[in-house]
């Protein structure tokens, strides 16, 4: 009795996300799935922008491990450097940062990741915003200029990235949407490449690490909203496929919202969290002063899994025919 009793606990014992659904699945290898998934624009980033975009990378992924490691000691806890999450918290806020910016941002952004959003709330399967994105926003409202100056690719020259054109209803001179499917533009070191985040996208949907959910639903929306409400003189195809090929969008839609601890469990959620981000993303860069509302809006649904869980949770079978006779 007592055995089973014990294998009884052992099997309702449940962990916070991210959950294992397969046999052979941990989170060392989703992070590490995902961590060379993100690696094909990443290395694209750095030949288009040079030596410094290499430079953030590597300040970002190094000062995120060695936080992550840093703060476990100093909390008592057992160190999970070893299961790579830092290390894709690293990289993906590196590849969010402008190859431009002064090298102390990318390590105060992983500081304020790793230990604020992440460490703090408990480490892994805690947090209740994507580690990333939230040093990202949070950058972003301290050093605006900072982050808001791009180099141009090929060159340290400052540029305009395609969003600030949209905004008008136009692309920057000499932009072509060949330019910016296969990366040819100003930006952030790990957005500019469409293609090659598309290709990291296949690779995690193909590993089975993402559901096609979220990102689904999210371009979906984002498709049909500037499809039917373009902009300026560009047409309504030309202005939504610049618009889904533009700024962090695809980064987004693919490795951000997907992230397992921040994003809701049901399917329904899953779609619907998807569809608020894509509407989120549109209503920004409409009718706010910002170019780019990824980062916002995710982080705005972040807020919202929980309710969207609740609202889309199975019912157990049997469960309201149950209560119904109680109450009679």
């Amino acid at each position: 009795m007592d055995q089973n009793t014990d294998l009884t606990n052992k099997l309702l014992t449940v962990s916070p996300s991210p959950h294992i659904h397969r046999h052979g699945l941990s989170t060392a290898s989703v992070m590490k799935d995902v961590f060379v998934a993100l690696l094909p624009a990443a290395i694209w980033g750095c030949y288009v922008f040079g030596w410094r975009a290499a430079v953030v990378l590597l300040l970002s992924v190094v000062s995120s491990v060695a936080f992550e490691a840093l703060t476990e000691i100093l909390l008592r806890r057992t160190v999970t450097i070893s299961d790579c999450s830092a290390a894709v918290t690293g990289l993906l806020l590196g590849m969010n940062l402008p190859s431009s910016v002064p090298f102390y941002i990318p390590v105060l952004g992983s500081a304020f990741a790793i230990i604020v959003v992440k460490q703090l709330f408990g480490g892994i399967g805690k947090n209740v915003m994507n580690p990333a994105l939230a040093a990202r926003v949070f950058l972003m409202l301290s050093f605006t200029e900072k982050m808001t100056n791009y180099y141009a690719p090929f060159d340290a020259v400052a540029s305009a990235t395609p969003l600030a054109s949209l905004k008008t209803g136009a692309l920057p001179e000499g932009t072509t949407l060949w330019n910016l499917f296969f990366g040819q533009i100003g930006g952030c070191v790990g957005e500019v490449s469409a293609l090659l985040l598309i290709v990291g996208g296949a690779y995690l949907l193909f590993r089975r690490v993402i559901r096609w959910q979220i990102p689904v639903a999210f371009l979906g929306t984002v498709a049909l909203l500037t499809f039917l409400f373009p902009r300026g003189d560009m047409g309504r195809l030309d202005f939504m496929l610049a618009s889904l090929l533009s700024g962090g969008l695809l980064l987004g839609a693919i490795f951000m919202a997907t992230d397992y601890v921040t994003s809701p469990v049901t399917p329904w959620g899953r779609v619907i969290f998807g569809v608020g981000c894509g509407a989120l993303v549109v209503f920004l860069r409409y009718f706010s002063g910002m170019n780019e509302g990824v980062s916002f809006a995710i982080l705005i649904m972040n807020a919202l899994v929980w309710y969207l869980d609740q609202a889309t949770m199975p019912r157990v079978y049997g469960k309201a025919r149950h209560e119904k006779k109680q109450k009679s």
